[in-house]
């Protein structure tokens, strides 16, 4: 049976992404929705890493805001109103750029309950935790400091950003955001010296994962993965990557096993970059070596049902 509704589910995604302007997910269920599919380039016609996560026709979460998720969020027909929460894998700025974006644009809305903003925590002087991220950008010393009042109670916006830093080292699981519809969880994992996470969001019996940027060293996937409906991973480096390229991602072999240790339903790539674009038949072949599920090259706008 749960083929039939992937199926269903893929149909309905494919019927709904026609063009960017008319991209909508379902009115009922959870869909996932790609803002940006892209990665750091700017030649790749794509926006920056950025998802989220609906549920009964309301944006719930978002993970990572890349460059342009602000215009997709826009475009998405989602309510800034409805989220509870933005998480981030990690803090580079092809993942966290849009951040003001979406603050500045939030100030001629109508939102009235609290932001929550989380992020990794950080030991590495070139890598500031998230609250620090948060306060360079909008705090009373930030880039905007005249954003500085969302930080307070008497934020002029209608509404306060409330930051929390979570776990980036060790392999224990963080599961310290929820409510009755959702709850959130995190991993560390290894990205180099960059403090970075994934991250599971559980709603209801529907699951969905993302990996973020990592290079598996780890191997904390599997589990954290196990089961998710949607396990969304980046796939920026090409199977035959070497160097600093392995260091920093998982090849398209690794997400294969990672996937089908986790008996993940789907696999969607995101992050591409141009090193990888062109070369989906070979990273395909290289996954289904490992994985029986379903392989999906994610593009901006998609919406995938559960």
């Amino acid at each position: 049976m749960k083929y039939i509704v992937i199926t269903l589910s893929l149909a309905l995604a494919l019927f709904s992404t026609t063009s960017r302007a008319d991209q909508v997910c379902g009115d009922t269920g959870v869909w996932v929705q790609i803002l940006g599919a892209g990665g750091p380039e700017i030649d790749d016609g794509a926006a920056g890493p950025s998802y989220v996560i609906w549920n009964d026709n309301k944006a719930r979460i978002i993970i990572d805001t890349g460059p342009g998720s602000s215009v997709g969020f826009d475009q998405s027909g989602a309510k800034f109103e409805d989220l509870y929460a933005i998480a981030y894998t990690h803090l580079h700025a092809d993942h966290s750029v849009d951040f003001p974006a979406f603050i500045k644009g939030s100030y001629f809305l109508d939102r009235t309950e609290p932001l929550i903003v989380l992020g990794p925590d950080s030991n590495n002087p070139n890598y500031p935790d998230t609250d620090t991220f948060v306060n360079r950008l909008i705090g009373p010393d930030g880039a905007y400091a005249y954003l500085q009042d969302f930080l307070t109670q008497k934020s002029s916006g209608g509404y306060r950003v409330r930051v929390r830093n979570v776990p980036s080292l060790g392999k224990k699981r963080w599961a310290g955001f929820g409510n009755d519809e959702l709850r959130m969880s995190a991993i560390p994992v290894n990205h180099a010296d960059v403090p970075a996470l994934a991250w599971r969001v559980d709603i209801g019996e529907m699951s969905v994962v993302i990996t973020g940027d990592f290079n598996n060293l780890k191997n904390v996937m599997p589990e954290f993965a196990k089961d998710a409906d949607a396990l969304i991973a980046t796939h920026a480096i090409a199977e035959n990557a070497r160097g600093n390229q392995r260091e920093l991602h998982a090849l398209p072999s690794q997400l294969g096993r990672i996937a089908q240790q986790a008996d993940a339903r789907m696999l969607v790539l995101s992050h591409r970059m141009n090193r990888t674009r062109g070369r989906e038949s070979q990273s395909r072949a290289e996954i289904e070596k490992s994985y029986d599920g379903y392989i999906l090259f994610a593009d901006d706008g998609e919406c995938w049902g559960l």
